[in-house]
């Protein structure tokens, strides 16, 4: 019999995770010995994770992609594999492994029990699953952060109301060794393809190639705000001429000054130079068989 731990964040992005507990013993069957915990606070369900890693065979993640960067945080190098119930606002992480946004058609990936390892990565002390970055998007998740309301259409207002405010900024950066100067828009370093709501910054990332994917938005006029933003979509980011990108497994950002970052969309302030690396191979996660 598998053990299995539900790790749910009672305040995520949508009311999915209210019916969890009905599903589960109902979906998994009497194959999973089921376990629920319910977190209070940031930074819990990486508390509970790390206590309970030994005891189970699967954590499963129920909430956004914070609550899993937390889990995920706690079970690398462990032997204990993370599943997903994406309930977050953009659920970027469980979109790219093609984790189904119905809770019942998750339990099921979760019963069929196929897993991957998969890369994750480091910003300073910091670890993620996903995306790291600093620039619009960072600024933009701590405004999130602290906006009353949850969901899509609460960040896409943030958006809006931000985007003409917002001023680029001057970076400097080594990419595994090589210097660049660049004003940008946003820098953002990529293991899997997107930031969430099919957004692909990232459109060709691999989350198991030991690489991590930088691309870097630079300035552009505000008529070309419509056809960036397709391109996000249509997956042809990177063939816009606004954007640079690399392939690397260790990133350096000079920073002397107080800095917005992100990682999984969760807002971090940084005072020192930044340093991203990749980690591979490090993390044993629930997916759908891939046709």
């Amino acid at each position: 019999m598998k053990k299995i731990l539900f790790i749910i964040n009672p305040i995520s992005g949508t009311g999915k995770k209210k019916i969890v507990e009905k599903l589960a013993p109902v979906v998994l069957g009497s194959d999973f010995s089921i376990e629920f915990l319910y977190t209070s606070a940031a930074g819990h369900a990486r508390t509970i994770s790390k206590e309970n890693a030994s005891r189970f065979d699967i954590i499963t993640a129920v909430g956004g992609d914070g609550t899993i960067n937390e889990v995920a945080d706690a079970l690398i190098y462990s032997n204990c594999k993370l599943a997903l119930i994406p309930c977050g606002s953009g659920n970027g992480f469980a979109r790219f492994l093609r984790i189904p946004l119905s809770v019942k058609r998750a339990l099921e990936i979760i019963k069929i029990g196929n897993s991957m390892v998969i890369d994750t990565a480091t910003m300073n002390n910091f670890k993620f699953v996903n995306i790291c970055g600093v620039g619009f998007d960072a600024e933009i998740g701590h405004l999130f952060a602290h906006f009353g309301k949850r969901g899509p259409l609460s960040y896409l207002k943030i958006i809006l109301d931000e985007f003409s405010k917002y001023k680029s900024k001057r970076y400097n950066i080594c990419i595994d060794g090589k210097q660049l100067h660049k004003d940008a828009f946003l820098i953002s370093i990529a293991n899997s393809s997107q930031w969430g709501l099919d957004a692909h910054i990232a459109p060709h990332a691999k989350i198991n190639d030991g690489l991590l994917n930088v691309s870097i938005l630079k300035n552009f006029p505000l008529f070309k705000t419509l056809p960036l933003s397709l391109r996000l979509f249509n997956k042809t980011i990177d063939r816009s001429p606004y954007v640079e990108t690399f392939a690397a497994k260790n990133i350096t950002i000079e920073n002397n000054t107080l800095l917005y970052a992100h990682v999984d969309g969760e807002p971090i302030t940084l005072h020192s130079d930044i340093h991203i690396s990749i980690v591979p191979l490090s993390l044993s996660v629930i997916v759908p068989f891939r046709k």
